[in-house]
């Protein structure tokens, strides 16, 4: 365990140890933090982001510095950060001062100059969102409001919102999302328990209708009604 703790020098073999061990330590620490500090990064996820991956790369490219301090100290970083979320998550005062409320960059088709001054950003980047919205006018745009997480949500003027079956009257079939039954030439059995079915059907299915076999086949997925959609490799 030398490669562990501060060293004179550090053989080829011990550099790899010190990386395997940080960076294992390093999945450990987001999986602690959870799905929500790689989602989206507020105040809170920016600082200890900025701060784990200095304490991280420094004993990485210094044999000076030991890598035992490093994993102390970002193990409390964590418990720290984790606290912090669980205490905002109970306290409005402080998600305001963390997560502060969105604010208007745009208000019924008009830019409000103040409030991009206020987020930092520039016109061509408040037209660069909307332009990866599909919107092309920034006069149909009702609201657009700046998160806390940075991003932009825009809501669009009703004369310009498209049309929804809902609108016409005109009554849907409910929300099926199809199974994933092959993937990559593996059949998941999981998916054909799940719809009552035995691989035989799947075979004999690709067979007589598609005239392919499973080796063949990149992705398969099937509806409710167990019709199969085939991709083939090509």
């Amino acid at each position: 365990m030398d490669f562990f703790h501060s060293q004179e020098s550090l053989t080829a073999m011990q550099w790899i140890l010190r990386a395997l061990v940080a960076y294992f330590f390093l999945i450990i620490v987001v999986k602690v933090m959870g799905q929500r500090s790689i989602s989206q990064l507020s105040l809170l996820d920016f600082a200890i982001a900025l701060v784990i991956g200095n304490l991280i790369a420094h004993p990485l490219s210094d044999e000076q510095l030991g890598l035992k301090g490093s994993m102390i100290t970002m193990s409390v970083l964590v418990i720290l950060y984790a606290s912090s979320v669980f205490i905002t998550l109970k306290s409005i005062k402080l998600r305001r001062i963390v997560l502060p409320e969105p604010f208007p960059l745009i208000r019924n088709g008009q830019i409000m100059s103040r409030s991009l001054t206020k987020a930092r950003i520039s016109v061509d980047d408040l037209l660069s969102a909307a332009r990866k919205e599909k919107i092309d006018d920034i006069k149909k745009i009702s609201l657009a409001l700046w998160e806390p997480d940075g991003t932009i949500s825009f809501f669009m003027s009703p004369a310009f919102q498209t049309i929804t079956r809902s609108d016409l009257n005109i009554i849907s079939e409910p929300f099926d999302f199809p199974k994933t039954v092959v993937r990559e030439g593996r059949v998941d059995q999981n998916v054909l328990k799940q719809i009552g079915k035995e691989e035989n059907w799947l075979l004999s299915t690709l067979k007589t209708n598609h005239n392919a076999e499973i080796s063949n086949v990149i992705l398969a997925t099937v509806d409710s009604n167990n019709q199969l959609n085939l991709f083939l490799y090509k």
